[in-house]
């Protein structure tokens, strides 16, 4: 079974400034000569971690990787102005071209995964190959599912804990009263939604609990930042139509690609794995038989590693 790559610092570090006071946090690692990658992280939120960038052989890539706006180390932290699905799509050009790329390989993973396939279908010419994992369309089924009705069937003890922080009379609306207390003037308010939120997610990423993703989800500069972006993206629904990228991905008819879903996958329930699929006929999907959403996961990190190596052959 393919392991991650050892551990690598990286050779480059700079800030990206994009507009809308905001600033982004890059680092490439890897090979200067090696064929372009650039690193997509979930949320809306997360960040970049050190362990992302072991999903690339050090030797074959040129790996990119960047905190999207409002999250990790980029600045303004949680930020929400001028934080849009277009400007993240605007960010990934001007970065490509600041790092002199003509065409990369695009990977990301969950939120991750909406964020490449929607900057693929604005720029099929720029993308090489991608590799996508935790398919998430952001459809309105799909964020009713998670925040609303769905996962709560299976996980009812940790919706206690979701839901606790919301009134009886407001759970009609769980994403909309949410935003009303991670955008709320009181800091104390914003802190207990946020933790209450990433908690919620962190549990859930896992087949088998781990209590290092659930450690990483409990800090509360990381659910700060996780829990305001996912919220602020979702209530206006990803600033995309809905159904917007299985409409479009005829787009990425000419890019290969490869999907890794977990089975069990209550977080972006495999169903979306298969829909993309159906319109994205040169993509592989891997399906993963003892794995939830988390890229970690050992067999859901195989195959990652898997494609980026088969792309690696075939694109030097």
């Amino acid at each position: 079974m393919n392991v991650l790559y050892p551990e690598i610092e990286p050779h480059t570090q700079f800030r990206l400034d994009v507009g809308d006071g905001h600033s982004l946090h890059v680092e490439e690692c890897g090979a200067p000569d090696g064929v372009p990658a650039v690193f997509l992280h979930g949320g809306p939120g997360a960040g970049c971690e050190p362990w992302h960038r072991r999903f690339f052989n050090p030797d074959a890539y040129r790996v990119i990787l960047f905190d999207q706006r409002g999250c990790g180390r980029s600045t303004p932290h949680a930020g929400l102005r001028g934080n849009t699905t277009g400007k993240l799509i605007a960010d990934l050009e001007a970065l490509r071209q600041n790092r002199g790329v003509e065409r990369w390989l695009v990977f990301g993973g969950s939120w991750g995964s909406t964020l490449a396939l929607a900057y693929a279908e604005a720029h099929p010419e720029r993308c090489l190959a991608l590799v996508l994992r935790g398919i998430f369309l952001c459809r309105k089924q799909d964020i009713h599912w998670f925040y609303q009705r769905g996962a709560n069937a299976l996980f009812p003890d940790e919706w206690r804990n979701f839901e606790r922080v919301i009134p009886p009379g407001e759970r009609a609306d769980m994403v909309s009263a949410y935003y009303r207390r991670l955008t709320s003037e009181d800091e104390a308010v914003r802190l207990e939604a946020a933790c209450a939120w990433s908690n919620w997610e962190g549990r859930l990423l896992t087949l088998l609990p781990d209590k290092a993703v659930q450690a990483h989800f409990d800090d509360s500069h990381m659910a700060l930042g996780l829990a305001r972006l996912e919220c602020h993206y979702f209530m206006n629904n990803i600033f995309l139509r809905d159904n917007q990228l299985l409409d479009e991905a005829d787009r990425l008819r000419e890019i290969p690609g490869v999907i890794v879903h977990g089975r069990y996958d209550v977080v972006c329930p495999i169903e979306q794995a298969f829909a993309l699929r159906e319109r994205w006929p040169k993509a592989q999907l891997h399906v993963v038989p003892d794995a939830g959403h988390a890229a970690g996961e050992a067999g859901i990190a195989h195959h990652l590693v898997g494609a980026t190596d088969g792309f690696a052959e075939r694109f030097r």
